[in-house]
């Protein structure tokens, strides 16, 4: 397995959480007894995973001399 490979699973794992973070935000919003820390913190934790899944790309795009 290549190192671009270990990335694009990477990539594909954090993806997954995302979109669960995602969904379990939506459920809590809805839900009138949500505790406003828990859902802050939730917030967080899928902009993280969104800077992480950024980085991870870049590494894939070959550096292209200017």
């Amino acid at each position: 397995m290549s190192p671009s490979d270990d990335i694009q699973r990477r990539i594909i794992e954090l993806e997954v959480e995302h979109r669960d973070l995602d969904a379990v935000i939506e459920t809590l919003i809805h839900d009138l007894r949500h505790e406003e820390l828990q859902l802050r913190r939730l917030k967080k934790r899928k902009l993280q995973l969104k800077d992480h899944i950024t980085m991870l790309k870049m590494q894939l795009v070959p550096d292209i001399p200017a």
